[in-house]
């Protein structure tokens, strides 16, 4: 069973991304508020979980959370900060939509930018240990499913809509046949090897 909070008596908010591991398509991130004593036993890791369980749980997180939010950060963006800069950004972005202000915050991974005053912890494998970030890490990642769904339906040749944009083999090649798009990042290995790409697109 996860625990409901690092800061039992502050207003808490977890905080977790998708995405980071892709070659196209934004990054998103999610800031979720719990109640108190609030539990859920099927809430976990969304990597753990099928795509079934974590839509019926984005159901339940957006009825049950005092506040949630979720923000993004573009490839183009990606390529100009960084993908981990990038990431912290769509976090921010995040916690500047919540409808109430944290107290605390707590991160999964171990690298964060501070928000504000707001003090913070940074927690490895956090969506495995704290039920806000675990929420935060369903959202991030059916939201983003969506999204690169969404993009599929204009660029059906890179598979998009069951890869969700990571370097699998297919997609890999999709970019060797086909060049890039304006969503792929283009300071990431496209190829998956020593190579970059330098593909013209219209914008």
């Amino acid at each position: 069973m996860l625990k409901a909070y690092y800061k039992p008596h502050l207003i808490e908010a977890g905080l977790d991304e998708a995405g980071r591991g892709c070659l196209a398509g934004s990054v998103y991130a999610a800031a979720v508020v719990l109640p108190p004593d609030y539990s859920n036993a099927r809430l976990n890791d969304s990597k753990q979980l099928s795509a079934r369980q974590r839509y019926a749980l984005r159901e339940e997180i957006e009825r049950d959370a005092v506040a949630w939010a979720v923000g993004i950060a573009t490839a183009k963006e990606i390529d100009q900060l960084n993908i981990l800069r990038a990431s912290i950004l769509a976090m921010h972005r995040a916690l500047d939509a919540l409808k109430v202000r944290p107290e605390h915050l707590i991160v999964d991974g171990n690298r964060f930018t501070p928000y504000g005053d707001v003090p913070y912890q940074t927690i490895v494998k956090g969506d495995g240990k704290y039920l806000s970030i675990a929420a935060a890490s369903v959202l991030a990642k059916t939201y983003r499913d969506d999204y690169m769904r969404e993009l599929a339906g204009q660029y059906p040749q890179y598979g998009w809509d069951h890869n969700a944009g990571y370097p699998t083999r297919a997609h890999r090649d999709a970019i060797r046949a086909f060049g890039i798009t304006p969503h792929h990042r283009r300071t990431f290995n496209l190829l998956g090897d020593a190579a970059q790409l330098h593909f013209d697109f219209e914008e």
